[in-house]
């Protein structure tokens, strides 16, 4: 039988771990993020069938990366059960505005885990007809202008041609082409795509890499028309 793909996303890794001896021996294979950064950069490469989402997390927190998921072309559909200690109502008012499918507190029932788990793989289960087949495949491309990254190969294709990136040069312009003319401090972006404390990390490092980026697949690097500088507030993809 075919296993499930189950992302759990926990920063306790004692707690994480326990939720995957809980599924484990039923019909899941369980990955384990210990950080949001980390659970959405896991996601990207290989989206699960449902992600486990604990809420306390430092940086980006569950809510965050709910609403991240929620706003991902790629990741948009993949149900989000969040498991966590916050119990209050206006905190399972806010996982659910956020985007989230279901809501189990901590300490949880193992056999009621499982049945939520089912329940709403069950109700995402895709209809089989061809309009989902044919959308699919394009599901791995993203689409910005005349540049298209592919998330399977990890390459982009722009006016320089066919260009295989590095992890971290594809970490940021998936981020940046995921969010085609939002804007993104240096601090945002050390936080969203490194995974760095609010207090740590150098923009310099934002700097270096956005321009050997520009250098890769700008048509001219000097005159940048794709990865834009919004002088004072950061950088930003172009729509158009």
């Amino acid at each position: 039988m075919e296993h499930v793909d189950v992302l759990v996303v926990d920063d306790e890794e004692m707690v994480a771990r326990s939720i995957e001896r809980t599924l484990r021996g039923h019909e899941f294979k369980i990955t384990v993020a210990n950080s949001g950064v980390q659970a959405l950069q896991t996601a990207r490469r290989k989206p699960p069938a449902i992600m486990l989402l604990d809420v306390n997390m430092p940086g980006m927190d569950g809510f965050a990366v709910c609403r991240e998921v929620r706003s991902d072309p790629l990741l948009s559909d993949t149900p989000i059960l969040f498991l966590t200690a916050r119990s209050r109502d206006e905190e399972k008012i806010a996982g659910f505005r956020a985007g989230a499918d279901d809501y189990l507190t901590k300490p949880f029932n193992i056999d009621e885990l499982l049945m939520r788990v089912r329940a709403i793989l069950r109700r995402s289960s895709p209809k089989a007809d061809l309009t989902t087949a044919v959308a699919a495949v394009d599901t791995h491309l993203i689409k910005v202008q005349n540049y298209v990254l592919d998330t399977r190969a990890y390459k982009l294709n722009g006016p320089r041609g066919e260009i295989q990136l590095t992890p971290v040069q594809y970490d940021l312009l998936y981020h940046l082409m995921s969010h085609p003319g939002q804007i993104f401090s240096p601090n945002r972006l050390l936080q969203e795509v490194w995974d760095y404390p609010s207090d740590a990390g150098s923009p310099d490092l934002v700097r270096v890499h956005v321009k050997n980026l520009r250098e890769r697949v700008e048509a001219d690097p000097r005159n940048p028309t794709f990865i834009r500088t919004v002088p004072g507030h950061g950088y930003m993809v172009a729509a158009e």
